[in-house]
């Protein structure tokens, strides 16, 4: 209950209601179902049959299949930003909602041949930087053995 009064969003609280919300959902889903077969009944025997036998267990499945699917892509994309914050804390930085107005922290340095990688593009103003030799070879991989 104190997850929902955190104005910081540090905690998600979908996970811990998405159950709720699920079986909320089924019971909508039931509770349609009859009003369907008790008004197909009421317009013809033959209509009540078809619904209460196929057509509404047929509708019922589609969107509780659908239901589960928007959950799960919830639930899934709530996991993702999760493990992500472990990761970057784990890499030793600050998760995003813990950053606040701290500064950035350093960029890093830029490939050898280039005093200002921000200058490299043709669509911005200033003078451009290129390869240490004046050339056009690129600058070395750092990466590379």
């Amino acid at each position: 209950m104190k997850a929902l009064f955190d104005f910081d969003f540090r905690k998600f609280v979908t996970p811990s209601i998405i159950k709720i919300v699920y079986i909320l959902i089924m019971v909508f889903l039931v509770l349609g179902y009859i009003a369907m077969v008790i008004a197909a009944f009421s317009e013809d025997a033959l209509f009540g049959l078809l619904m209460l036998i196929i057509i509404g267990p047929l509708f019922v499945l589609i969107y509780l299949v659908l239901a589960r699917a928007g959950l799960e892509s919830l639930i899934a994309s709530i996991r993702t930003a999760e493990n992500t914050a472990e990761l970057i804390r784990l890499a030793g930085g600050r998760p995003p909602f813990e950053v606040g107005d701290a500064p950035y922290p350093g960029n890093p340095s830029a490939p050898q041949g280039y005093s200002n990688p921000t200058t490299q593009y043709p669509t911005q103003r200033g003078p451009q930087t290129g390869p240490a030799d004046g050339g056009t070879t690129p600058p070395t991989n750092p990466y590379q053995k």
